[in-house]
């Protein structure tokens, strides 16, 4: 497990492609686990507007298969996505793709959910978007943008993301927790 990681990031693919590699190795945590009983994998996102939460996401739902294209639910504040456990060819995932093959198992359909609580101001609103029930699912993996909004409602066990607008299209993203 690493506990920290930072990236600096010069445009907007970059920061995709970070979203989108986190997304392959975090998928395979997902697959590891999601056979013990866990709550949903929640990633929290913090950082001020502009400084590459979305995009990150956008490349995290590439990485997690999903096709559609990802813009932010800051009017809407969820959405909801399928997809597919994938299983990775690369030597890296080589283990993974033993413990599949192992326990016979097909590849399940999962959701995804892309929370923004920019625009939520209580924790009462929170409550009544039923995002506990979402995170108290282990077949869930959940980014949630503006998580400090969440308090104490955020699980322990999570992955911590920050976010800086270093200038231009530079991004600092520091990753906590996996």
């Amino acid at each position: 497990m690493i506990k920290e990681k930072v990236v600096i990031t010069s445009n907007t693919k970059e920061t995709q492609k970070i979203g989108e590699k986190f997304a392959k190795r975090f998928h395979l945590l997902k697959i590891v686990t999601s056979t013990k009983g866990k709550k949903a994998l929640v990633i929290a996102l913090y950082g001020e507007l502009g400084s590459g939460k979305t995009t990150f996401v956008q490349g995290l739902a590439h990485g997690l298969g999903i096709k559609r294209r990802i813009i932010s639910p800051t009017f809407i504040i969820m959405r909801k996505y399928k997809t597919k456990l994938p299983i990775y060819s690369s030597s890296e995932h080589q283990r993974v793709e033993k413990f599949l093959e192992n326990s016979s198992r097909q590849a399940r359909t999962i959701d995804f959910y892309h929370i923004d609580l920019y625009r939520i101001d209580s924790i009462k609103d929170i409550k009544g978007l039923g995002i506990e029930e979402i995170i108290n699912d282990s077949q869930n993996i959940v980014a949630i943008e503006w998580a400090e909004k969440m308090g104490k409602l955020l699980p322990e066990d999570r992955i911590n993301i920050y976010f800086e607008n270093l200038g231009e299209d530079r991004r600092k993203i520091v990753i906590k927790g996996y």
